[in-house]
């Protein structure tokens, strides 16, 4: 079983910023994409931005230049620093991530979600 535990959301003023971080536990081969998403109450679940383990990088265009996706490998472990934080990046983000845990099997694992607040 593999688990994914995120950390780093709060409330933040408009401009300030912020750093999540996921990390994935259990049986795990390797990770293929990792990233992050994020949901607003009445509305779908959004891209905000996905890394390969190949570090190849994709962003929404509302996050472009003010978002970094990274990770490490070595610790399984997936960031996203957000800076320039606007009232519409309030959400509850979710960490994903394509698990192999064992070389035959992958799968598609969500973390619990953690709330970040942009206040105006």
């Amino acid at each position: 079983q593999v688990q994914l535990v995120e950390s780093g959301g709060g409330l933040v003023q408009a401009g300030g910023s912020l750093r999540l971080s996921c990390a994935a536990s259990g049986s795990i081969f390797s990770i293929n994409v990792m990233g992050w998403y994020r949901q607003t109450p009445g509305k779908q679940r959004e891209l905000v931005a996905t890394v390969t383990s190949g570090d190849t990088t994709n962003y929404a265009d509302s996050v472009k230049g003010r978002f970094t996706i990274s990770r490490d490998n070595a610790k399984n472990t997936v960031y996203l620093q957000m800076n320039s934080l606007k009232p519409e990046d309030t959400a509850v983000y979710y960490c994903n991530a394509d698990v192999s845990p064992t070389w035959y099997r992958r799968l598609e694992v969500w973390g619990q979600g953690t709330l970040v607040n942009v206040s105006s």
